[in-house]
C-alpha cells in the first residue's frame, strides 16, 4: 500500500511578523511496518537557515528560521510512503499476561527492556492518577494476556467516550477528560496511555494520518483527511503493538507513522517561537492519497 500525504499549515498575522525560530516533526519516519520513500518540506517565506536531525525517539525533526518580515507563513510537507505488511503476532506473544510483562518490564535489563521502560513512567501530558487507574481496572482483571487486555480498553474508550472537536485543546486535563467523556483522538490516546501506565506496563503516543473515506456513491473532497493520534503498547519478544481507541481498530494499512514519543508534546507537528505579529489565524489542509495497491 502506498500513500502521498501533503499536509499544508498556514499563519496569518494581523501586524508584520519580524523573526520567527521554528521545528517541524511532519516527515514521516522509517519503521518496521512502513517504508519512507520521499519527503520534502516547502516554506513560504524561504528559510534563512534549514536542518533535519533524529530526536531521541529517532523521530525527524526539522528546524528552520525564518528572517524576512511577514505576514503570512505556510508549511507544506509532502511525503510518500509503503506501508508493509506487519509481523504475525506469535502464538505464545498473544498468551502472555499483563502482570507477567509488567514483572519483564522491571525485571529485565536488555536494551530492548531498558528503552521499552520509560515508556511506563508519567509524561508531562500524562499522569496516571488513582482514578485513571480505576478506569482501567475492569479491562486488566488477574491473568487476562495483555492483549485482550489493552484490546477491551480501546474498546471500552470508543464505547464511554464521545469524539467531540470543540470540548478539549492541548492543556485539557485528562481528568477533565474522564469526567466528561468527551475529546478528541489525542485525549483518547491519553487516556488509554495513562490507564495501561498506571498498570506498570509500556505505552507510547504515535502521531501521523488516516486515511478518511468518502460515504458510498461521494467523492473524497481534497484536505478532508486530518492527523491523527493513536497509542502502542510493548509486547516482549515482539515489539510494538498499535491500538487505535477513536475508530476502535488496530491500525493497518490506512495508518502512517510520523512521529512517536511520550506523549504529543514529544511529536507537536509545529511549533517555534515568533517575534511580532500579534494573534495568529491558523488554517491547516491534509491530503492522503492512495496511490497504488488499494482495496477501496
Amino acid at each position: 500500500m502506498r500513500y502521498r500525504i501533503t499536509h499544508t499549515t498556514e499563519y496569518n498575522y494581523p501586524e508584520m511578523v519580524g523573526l520567527s525560530y521554528n521545528e517541524a516533526r511532519l516527515l514521516p519516519r522509517h519503521c518496521t511496518h512502513q517504508r519512507l520513500i520521499s519527503a520534502t518540506l516547502k516554506l513560504n517565506p524561504l528559510a534563512a537557515d534549514y536542518r533535519v536531525r533524529e530526536d531521541f525517539f529517532g523521530n525527524q525533526i526539522a528546524y528552520f528560521s525564518i528572517q524576512q518580515a511577514h505576514q503570512k507563513f505556510a508549511v507544506t510537507a509532502t511525503s510518500e510512503v509503503e506501508l508493509l505488511d506487519k509481523p504475525v503476532l506469535p502464538g505464545f506473544a498473544q498468551a502472555l499476561s499483563w502482570e507477567t510483562v509488567g514483572a519483564m518490564l522491571i525485571g529485565q535489563y536488555t536494551p530492548e527492556f531498558l528503552e521499552a521502560r520509560q515508556f511506563i513512567l508519567d509524561s508531562p501530558y500524562i499522569t496516571a492518577t488513582p482514578q485513571l487507574a480505576a478506569y482501567a481496572q475492569p479491562s486488566f482483571v488477574p491473568g487476562r494476556p495483555l492483549i485482550a487486555a489493552v484490546n477491551d480498553l480501546m474498546q471500552r474508550i470508543h464505547e464511554d467516550f464521545t469524539f467531540d472537536p470543540h470540548f478539549t485543546d492541548v492543556a485539557t486535563p485528562l481528568a477533565t477528560v474522564l469526567q466528561h467523556k468527551r475529546g478528541v483522538c489525542q485525549d483518547f490516546a491519553h487516556l488509554a496511555i495513562a490507564c495501561i501506565r498506571s498498570q506498570g506496563l509500556a505505552a507510547r503516543y504515535i502521531s501521523g494520518y488516516i486515511e478518511t473515506l468518502p460515504p458510498p456513491g461521494k467523492v473524497k473532497l481534497v484536505g478532508t483527511d486530518a492527523s491523527h493520534a493513536w497509542f502502542a503498547i510493548y509486547l516482549p519478544a515482539y515489539g510494538w503493538i498499535d491500538f487505535d481507541p477513536t475508530n476502535n481498530q488496530l491500525p493497518g494499512n490506512q495508518h502512517i507513522t510520523v512521529a512517536w514519543g511520550r506523549d504529543y508534546g514529544d511529536v507537536t507537528p509545529l511549533k517555534g517561537v515568533v517575534f511580532g505579529g500579534q494573534q495568529h489565524q491558523l488554517k491547516v489542509s491534509v491530503e492522503v492519497e492512495c496511490l497504488e495497491s488499494c482495496s477501496h
